[in-house]
């Protein structure tokens, strides 16, 4: 599964600050948590669960081990995708690689400027909301040399419902609406998809703020503020980080991390709260595994039945799925394990049709 979040933004907006704390703090965490670079722009971390460290003390004492079991989260890809200027469409800057790996992501997340440092100049960064447009607007632009093209294709001209889905596209798109905002049907929808349209990817838009608006009361304010600004209809797709702070951030202790961010009144660090907020915007979730060989949150759509959620353990079990054991997570915490679960009655065995919750503790029967 392609959990892809691609990072971009104009030059010193803190994209690069904000994506070199992401590898900082996970390279920090190497000993406990996966983590891999793949190229200088790629990172692989992973997804904040306090779940699986309860977990993991469950099966300890279950299972009377002198250690605690290793832990394995769900994984997110963050790309930092460098040379968006203005004309990236028409090719300035890194202008088509640009494009090509936005391409190749499944979410956007726009990082935009909101904080003043007279030693940062802007380089092209006016505001967050001229910022903003122009991502958008270079994102639109592209999509329309698309959809331009396919107009002209024998294969739309003749067929009634790509014919028709384009005309709406080049409609929507020329009005400066994104392709995922634009209304179509089921079936103009499907063919939309096999064109890769750059706006029709969700996004997340990241606001770096100055330090003195890093708090509760800040982030809440911003946030607000923002949204009518950037004329988002709700705030679930607003991360506010202040990039500096992040940085700092990173290079601390777990606990030190901990104290820094109470300090500052918050329970979560923005890098935690993006990657959480990446991984809901595209629609996942996590069931759990637990055992004294690992503890380990394994990413699926929602609404997977058991069959496929096997799956991701193993392609083979999709097939050879019997029977899933399931316990949730509050009722396997507080009887203390799946032993004692099944023994008061709160681990169930559902089979094929059953729909995967997030935060399920699960032991999947497979056949030979």
């Amino acid at each position: 599964m392609n959990l892809s979040v691609g990072i971009v933004g104009l030059p010193n907006v803190g994209k690069s600050t904000l994506f070199n704390a992401l590898l900082k703090k996970q390279a920090a965490l190497a000993a406990n948590y996966p983590f891999a670079t793949i190229e200088p722009n790629v990172g692989i971390v992973p997804v904040p669960d306090q779940r699986l460290s309860t977990l993991a003390d469950v099966v300890k004492i279950e299972e009377n081990l002198g250690g605690l079991p290793p832990l394995k989260s769900a994984l997110i890809e963050f790309v930092d995708i460098a040379g968006l200027v203005k004309g990236a469409s028409e090719g300035a800057g890194l202008g088509n690689k640009f494009l090509s790996h936005i391409r190749e992501v499944k979410i956007v997340a726009h990082v935009v400027r909101a904080f003043e440092d007279p030693d940062v100049i802007k380089e092209g960064a006016v505001d967050p909301q001229a910022d903003y447009e122009v991502i958008v607007a270079e994102l639109i632009i592209a999509d329309l040399q698309t959809v331009e093209q396919q107009r002209d294709s024998k294969a739309v001209k003749t067929d009634a419902k790509k014919k028709s889905a384009v005309e709406k596209l080049y409609t929507g798109l020329n009005e400066g609406k994104p392709a995922r905002e634009i209304a179509l049907t089921e079936d103009e929808r499907a063919f939309a998809n096999e064109l890769f349209l750059l706006s029709s990817k969700p996004e997340i838009i990241v606001l770096n703020v100055d330090e003195d608006q890093y708090s509760p009361e800040g982030i809440a304010e911003v946030t607000k503020k923002y949204m009518g600004i950037l004329k988002q209809v709700q705030d679930d797709n607003i991360v506010v980080i202040c990039a500096k702070i992040e940085s700092e951030l990173s290079t601390l202790s777990e606990e030190e991390a901990k104290e820094y961010l109470a300090d500052l009144g918050l329970e979560r660090s923005g890098l935690e709260r993006l990657i959480q907020n990446a991984y809901k915007t595209l629609g996942l979730i996590s069931f759990l595994t637990a055992g004294e060989k690992e503890v380990k949150a394994w990413t699926i759509a929602k609404d997977t039945d058991a069959p496929n959620a096997a799956g991701a353990i193993h392609t083979d079990f999709t097939k050879k799925f019997i029977k899933a054991e399931v316990v949730s997570f509050d009722d396997y915490v507080t009887t203390g394990g799946r032993k004692k679960a099944r023994e008061v009655g709160k681990a169930r065995l559902e089979g094929r049709d059953y729909i995967v919750q997030d935060g399920d503790v699960i032991e999947f029967k497979i056949g030979a």
